[in-house]
């Protein structure tokens, strides 16, 4: 077995690899110590050693960077601990939960917002005891319309125990829809088998997978092929990716990927900014960039492939988009009527409605 045949989970590996200098393993370690390093092959192929800027190296190879902390920096960021009412589930939105059944997953992210808790030495796996308490928890509540599956990557567990789970949701009446948030049709694409799929179907009830990817590289053939499975068996794909420095956020790239995920017949869905998890501070954009590269986007790409994008407040207070806007109030209308200043795609404002048709 060679070093590029199986996933790479060390410095001394990635260097084995050569994907990073020996000269750097010394202090990658001390990351690594901190924070879990997992590259599988299909990811591990598409770094190029020698761009020392190279977006997908960005995304899954440690930085030294990442021990810095700032003070605005947080372990849960988005508070999934206080809106944990039993362990497994953080239900922070009236109608749906987070089912999070497992911590680990095929690949970890520098800017992960869960990095705390997720790794071989992170938070363990639900038992089956307390996967029956997280079931009896959404069983017990109506309101509950959609359970999402969410982690750890949930479809790296077997397809008959995630089969089991899916199966016992799906004998909810108020469950309506299962979603399962994963990065495995990129970073593990042969492990979407067709008994994995089959696991993920519920009959009389929705079930939609959303795909993690930042960068249109990572849509491989091979990674097409896993969606396309999952498709064509009557499963939904949408996209999440998120905005970070040096990996998609400039116009090229951010409309290269958006129109990867429409031609894999994937719905662009949420682009996130980057949370405020420990060490991530050198990948995150401000939110001004982000509403200037959205606004570019727009006039780009059609509306199709145009993600919402998002923040998730710190603290649990939810995900809310953070425009850009093209609308603001005008001032100097008639009593009772509405005006409108709007911004098009080139930058120009109009009046809406025009002048003289509320006069």
């Amino acid at each position: 077995m060679t070093t590029r045949s199986k996933t790479l989970r060390s410095a001394a590996e990635l260097a084995a690899a050569g994907l990073v200098p020996d000269a750097r393993v010394a202090a990658l370690d001390a990351v690594a110590a901190r924070y879990a390093v997992a590259v599988p092959p299909a990811l591990a192929a598409l770094i190029d050693p020698n761009d020392p800027d190279d977006p997908i190296a960005r995304q899954f190879v440690p930085d030294p960077a990442e021990l810095a902390t700032a003070p605005e920096e947080r372990p849960d960021p988005i508070g999934d601990d206080a809106m944990s009412p039993v362990e497994g589930i953080v239900h922070r939105y009236p109608d749906r939960v987070l089912l999070k059944l497992v911590h680990v997953c095929p690949v970890y992210c520098r800017f992960c917002f869960r990095r705390a808790m997720v790794g071989p030495e992170g938070r363990p796996t639900l038992s089956p005891k307390k996967i029956a308490a997280a079931l009896d928890y959404i069983g017990g509540r109506r309101e509950i319309f959609e359970v999402i599956l969410t982690g750890g990557d949930p479809l790296i567990l077997a397809p008959d125990k995630l089969g089991a789970v899916v199966a016992a949701l799906g004998a909810i009446p108020h469950v309506r829809v299962v979603r399962l948030h994963s990065r495995v049709p990129v970073a593990v694409p042969e492990a979407i088998t067709p008994a994995l799929v089959a696991a993920l179907k519920i009959p009389g009830k929705a079930t939609y997978v959303v795909l993690h990817a930042n960068h249109p590289r990572e849509l491989t053939d091979a990674a097409r092929r896993a969606c396309a499975r999952l498709i064509d068996a009557g499963i939904p794909m949408l996209s999440q990716s998120v905005l970070l420095k040096g990996v998609n956020d400039d116009d090229k790239t951010l409309a290269e990927l958006m129109r990867a995920f429409v031609a894999a017949r994937i719905k662009p869905y949420y682009l996130h900014h980057g949370d405020l998890a420990p060490g991530t501070a050198h990948l995150r954009t401000t939110i001004a960039d982000g509403q200037a590269l959205m606004r570019r986007l727009r006039g780009r790409v059609s509306g199709l492939a145009q993600p919402t994008y998002v923040l998730d407040i710190p603290g649990g207070a939810g995900k809310v988009p953070v425009g850009p806007t093209h609308a603001v109030p005008a001032g100097g209308c008639a009593p009772g009527a509405e005006r409108w200043e709007i911004e098009d795609l080139q930058g120009r404002t109009h009046t809406y409605p025009p002048a003289g048709d509320d006069d």
